[in-house]
């Protein structure tokens, strides 16, 4: 009796596994584009709705703080996270796309270019675009950009380190939100 029913749970499991063997529904991808902005590591999961349509949840983050010298420090660092949407022209996974996605951002950047640092919280919608490179079945490079836009509540500070605060309260913004090359795992 045990037998019979792992031979029926095996067969089970394989018949309704090979139902959407040709569909390649879920994609992971990793963005280089994140390093550029100081080392920050992303990462984005989706899933194929249809033909034309994704569904995307990621994340990204950068926990360094830099200190050329002791008297010196800047820093970008966040954590970001979003949920959104892509409609793409030909197929998913494969050419040309457009999305927008509803983002939350916690953040503490400064002395960068000027001294003066600033921390808080942002949410926001963002639009982005791109083009996808299918190198394999299995393997595409994408390349695109994005913008968005929200709230911000922050405070803002002289200088990364004194802690001396110049400014606080809340305000709309419109910003670059990611440089997309990213590498992306189809299955």
């Amino acid at each position: 009796m045990k037998n019979l029913t792992i031979l029926i749970i095996l067969t089970a499991t394989t018949s309704l596994s090979s139902l959407n063997a040709n569909a390649q529904k879920w994609a992971v991808s990793i963005n280089a584009g994140d390093a550029l902005m100081l080392g920050s590591i992303g990462m984005e999961c989706s899933y194929a709705t249809g033909q034309h349509i994704t569904i995307n949840t990621g994340a990204r983050m950068n926990p360094w703080t830099f200190r050329p010298t002791s008297a010196e420090q800047f820093q970008s660092r966040h954590q970001t996270y979003y949920a959104g949407v892509r409609y793409w022209y030909w197929n998913a996974y494969s050419g040309w796309w457009t999305g927008t996605k509803c983002q939350f951002q916690e953040y503490n950047r400064g002395g960068i270019i000027s001294q003066i640092t600033e921390e808080g919280n942002a949410y926001g919608i963002a639009v982005n675009g791109g083009y996808s490179l299918m190198l394999s079945r299995h393997l595409n490079l994408d390349f695109g950009v994005g913008f968005w836009s929200g709230i911000k509540h922050y405070t803002e500070y002289s200088c990364p380190k004194c802690g001396q605060i110049t400014a606080s309260g809340t305000k709309t913004f419109i910003m670059p939100d990611e440089l997309i090359i990213s590498l992306s795992w189809i299955f």
